[in-house]
């Protein structure tokens, strides 16, 4: 089978930095499928993983979202069959999805939604999987019908990446939070105003007196999802008193104790945890992109890809891994067919 991956940790300007490879295809066993790959998005954990894996000389194949159909069924399999349409984000412990056929386990994969296209749905998973379990598991944001407004105020620092983007989506379909999103640029603000942030404000600016402005002065709700070791001393200024504090990213040194006078948490988010432990809830991610799939049909949700680059060669995760490292992307950048 046709796949793309490394074999030396190299800068993505280097041609050896992602290579075109010929693979045996797997054998699914146990509860694991084999999807055969239609579509996948890239994300910054691609490039990181890319930068920091040590590698012996055999290929490692990236990776970690995914829309295809399911080829075949290992004898445990319960949720799905051979032909259903299907959408995940996969595993770091396990090869990645940058190849024709990919096995997965079918407790993390949710039904395609109907009304997409396989590069459409390849967008969501892995974003929309560390947006829900940040808000609702980790932050414990209340659940309701959604599309009501004046609730409590979630700030989401970086509103216009692929977390971001869904991020905020989830919480106008699902909660009652007035959103406030972080942009820097007027093409990035204007895209997560039309993804329905009710207020943005610019993170390469002081935020405070930004968020004071506009009515927010402590908000008890914070997102960040970049640059969290450049923006967290506001984050410990405006963050409301026993409020609570999450975050994706690698930041560099940041003093938590800053956190301790408003008695406010902080929450890490990590959406490869619950598969890499094979935790007792690890099912819970199969019912949460089910949910997604359902409101992307209800016309609740809508994709966040934003450009498709090709098909899934070398070249082309090339530029992908280049445009993510270069910090400017908004949304999603997905690739389709081989």
């Amino acid at each position: 089978m046709r796949a793309v991956g490394f074999t030396r940790s190299l800068p993505i300007d280097d041609p050896e930095s992602l290579i075109d490879l010929t693979l045996e295809r797997p054998e699914p066993t146990g509860r694991d499928l084999l999807v055969e790959v239609k579509a996948v998005s890239v994300n910054p954990v691609d490039t990181k993983m890319r930068k920091r894996t040590e590698t012996t000389g055999t290929p490692v194949v990236l990776g970690y979202d995914a829309a295809g159909v399911v080829a075949a069924a290992g004898p445990d399999v319960t949720l799905f069959r051979p032909g259903d349409e299907v959408f995940y984000a996969g595993s770091i412990a396990r090869p990645g999805t940058n190849a024709e056929f990919h096995l997965v386990d079918e407790r993390i994969v949710g039904r395609k939604p109907r009304r997409l296209g396989f590069a459409a749905a390849a967008a969501l998973p892995l974003t929309a999987i560390t947006a829900w379990e940040m808000m609702f598991d980790r932050l414990g944001i209340p659940r309701s019908r959604g599309g009501s407004d004046g609730g409590p105020a979630l700030l989401l620092i970086g509103g216009a990446g692929g977390v971001g983007s869904i991020a905020i989506q989830l919480a106008r379909a699902l909660t009652d939070v007035t959103v406030i999103a972080t942009a820097s640029r007027p093409e990035t603000a204007d895209w997560v105003r039309g993804l329905g942030a009710h207020h943005v404000v610019d993170h390469s600016q002081p935020m405070a007196p930004q968020l004071a402005a506009i009515g927010h002065a402590t908000v008890p709700y914070i997102f960040s999802t970049t640059s969290t070791d450049q923006h967290f001393d506001t984050i410990a200024d405006v963050i409301a008193p026993q409020g609570r504090f999450g975050l994706i990213d690698d930041p560099g040194p940041i003093d938590v104790r800053k956190l301790k006078r408003k008695c406010a948490s902080l929450h890490w988010e990590l959406m490869f945890t619950r598969p890499l432990f094979g935790t007792p809830d690890m099912i819970e991610q199969h019912r949460l992109l089910d949910a997604v799939a359902d409101l992307v049909d209800a016309g609740r949700v809508a994709t966040t890809a934003t450009e498709t680059l090709g098909r899934i060669d070398a070249a082309t995760l090339r530029r992908a891994h280049a445009l993510i490292e270069s910090g400017r992307t908004r949304g999603k950048l997905v690739l389709e067919g081989f």
